[in-house]
């Protein structure tokens, strides 16, 4: 079977570390192109993928009948109108997080995927973050009980910019980033949103995005979420804590995948994915005993072997564009209940 081309456009973090290795590590894909407008990205994406065209605009890439799917791994404005233009040329599409600047971008892209006959999907890799996967093994096979709440964060030290992660105008800060990951996760996990209260601040001199975030979701489930995102975290506290009837799940560090791959590891490399076993979570019980839980491996490639998959007719795509709307309607919930003071009945959003 012929393998099936793929271009990406941008070539930042995203392009570079996120999407370009998984592309080349999966047999039956192949990096036919990638666009960016900068000098500098232009010749190091020469230098790394020589058996790829590199392009200056959209248009020169879809030129090409070879490309049968289209990476978007651009500032979040550009999410929608380079999708938009991508399914007129007949093409799949990969869209980072989150989907769009709105419901009803996002909306747009949905259906012109719907009118296309063209698959979308996006990338929310974080759902083969090996903790998570360890949190829903744990959940399946009820070693907690009844759940009754997680706490999740994302947190880091970033100083301000660069200049688009700052803006406003790109619904740009770390709700929008690193919250795409965490109500998704919660929401695999619990169920749709019932009702969303969040606080949302600006604490760094000059920043023009909310850089400490706080979100609770009650789950239509019963379950209770609550969800840190910040950027001036000089201590992080854990990564997840899952609270049941019966014990705790405690994991401390993140995910050991990005760490890697902006390191320059390869999937392919032996030890992709795999955490150290001092890092492992710890499952408490309600006795006081403590026992080490090792991290299930990390598989952030699941997400393009699912994507070949589906284009080939075997399967649905490795997210369901419908999934990321709701996630984007919680996002938008959170930021109107900071804003107003309010809790959020997710009916009414």
């Amino acid at each position: 079977m012929d393998p099936i081309g793929v271009g990406i456009v941008g070539y930042g973090l995203a392009g570079r570390s996120f999407h370009a290795p998984f592309v080349e590590a999966v047999d039956g894909l192949w990096l036919e192109a990638v666009v960016t407008t900068d000098p500098e990205r232009r010749a190091r994406a020469t230098a790394e993928h020589p058996g790829a065209a590199i392009f200056e605009s959209v248009e020169e890439m879809l030129a090409r009948t070879d490309i049968e799917v289209v990476v978007v791994a651009t500032p979040n404005r550009l999410h929608v109108p380079i999708g938009l233009r991508v399914f007129a040329a007949g093409r799949h599409v990969v869209v980072d997080k989150p989907i769009a600047m709105d419901v009803r971008e996002a909306e747009t892209l949905i259906d012109a995927a719907t009118r296309s006959g063209r698959l979308l999907s996006v990338y929310q890799n974080r759902r083969w973050d090996g903790d998570f996967l360890t949190v829903r093994r744990l959940i399946s096979e009820g070693v907690l009980g009844p759940i009754d709440s997680l706490e999740s964060r994302f947190e880091r030290l970033s100083r301000v910019g660069p200049e688009w992660r700052e803006s406003g105008q790109e619904a740009a800060g770390p709700l929008r980033d690193l919250g795409a990951h965490l109500v998704d996760q919660s929401v695999i996990l619990f169920g749709p949103a019932r009702r969303v209260w969040a606080q949302l601040d600006r604490r760094r001199p000059a920043t023009e995005v909310d850089d400490s975030t706080f979100v609770a979701i009650d789950h239509e489930s019963g379950v209770r979420s609550r969800l840190w995102m910040s950027v001036i975290a000089s201590h992080v506290g854990p990564r997840i804590r899952l609270r049941g009837v019966n014990g705790e799940y405690v994991k401390d560090d993140l995910d050991v995948q990005e760490a890697q791959l902006v390191g320059g590891m390869l999937p392919s490399s032996p030890g992709f994915g795999d955490e150290p076993g001092e890092r492992s979570g710890r499952l408490y019980r309600p006795d006081g005993a403590m026992s080490p839980i090792p991290t299930e491996r990390g598989r952030y490639i699941a997400f393009y072997e699912l994507l070949r998959d589906a284009i080939r007719g075997l399967g649905p795509v490795p997210v369901d564009p419908i999934d990321s709307l709701r996630v984007l309607r919680v996002l938008i919930a959170a930021e109107v209940a900071a804003k107003t003071g309010t809790v959020q009945t997710m009916g009414d959003v």
